[in-house]
């Protein structure tokens, strides 16, 4: 794999596997490239709700709007420049805030290849 530069207007959207409200992931880097990460972008509407149970581990950057992930832990909230790592395995509800958000993201292994298991 080469060094690369990667933009929001790299990522083709899908929504989310599984989901049926407004929640869009758009890799740009995942396991057709040869890498052992994946990493891509996330767009959450106004009030989208996810509700996972993680099967990789998922560190997410909000870059727009306002995110937060719920867990029997409790809550956190995270906005532009701030991150959210969600261990393999851990139960979350991620809620977008009344603006949504955009995030970037990084699993390891590949989130789509663990969902297929």
């Amino acid at each position: 794999m080469t060094v690369r530069k990667l933009a929001l207007a790299d990522a083709s959207f899908e929504r989310s596997p599984g989901q049926e409200g407004d929640v869009w992931t758009g890799n740009v880097v995942d396991q057709r490239h040869g890498g052992p990460i994946t990493i891509g972008y996330g767009r959450y509407g106004p009030g989208a709700s996810l509700d996972e149970t993680m099967a990789v581990d998922d560190v997410m950057i909000v870059l727009e709007g306002q995110l937060s992930v719920t867990t029997d832990a409790g809550t956190v909230t995270a906005g532009p420049g701030e991150f959210v790592y969600m261990p393999k395995g851990a139960k979350v509800t991620i809620r977008a805030h009344d603006a949504g958000a955009v995030t970037a993201y990084v699993t390891y292994p590949h989130w789509q290849e663990a969902a297929a298991d």
